[in-house]
């Protein structure tokens, strides 16, 4: 059975390792002067979730735990039972010829060998 990880703001925050740096790319020195961007490490199952579009480091920690919960509510879903399908019976045919031209491949390499 598949083991479920909790999603509530409490026991994430005590699962999670946070850290702050500074945001790349285009944004100015506004961007490169402050720590706003945070990622979060998740770490029951190595999940590691950066968020850095905002100016403000607040609402990036807001969004980057919304991203880790909706891996985990992803995670935590049962899959569905696959329930096998009978093959039609003009698969199983083709199946039967295939094996037969196999075997009989197989006998001629024999009996050349034999030859040799």
């Amino acid at each position: 059975m598949k083991k479920k990880y909790a999603t509530d703001k409490k026991n994430l925050e005590r699962d999670t390792t946070l850290e702050f740096l500074r945001g790349s790319g285009p944004g100015g020195q506004r961007r490169n002067r402050r720590e706003t961007s945070v990622r979060l490490h998740h770490i029951p199952t190595g999940f590691v979730v950066l968020a850095d579009e905002l100016a403000s480091q607040a609402q990036n920690r807001k969004v980057a735990f919304e991203r880790l919960q909706k891996h985990l509510k992803i995670l935590n879903k049962p899959k569905k039972r696959r329930i096998p399908t009978t093959p039609p019976p003009s698969i199983k045919e083709k199946r039967i010829r295939e094996k037969h031209w196999t075997s009989r491949k197989k006998e001629r390499r024999r009996v050349s060998a034999k030859e040799l």
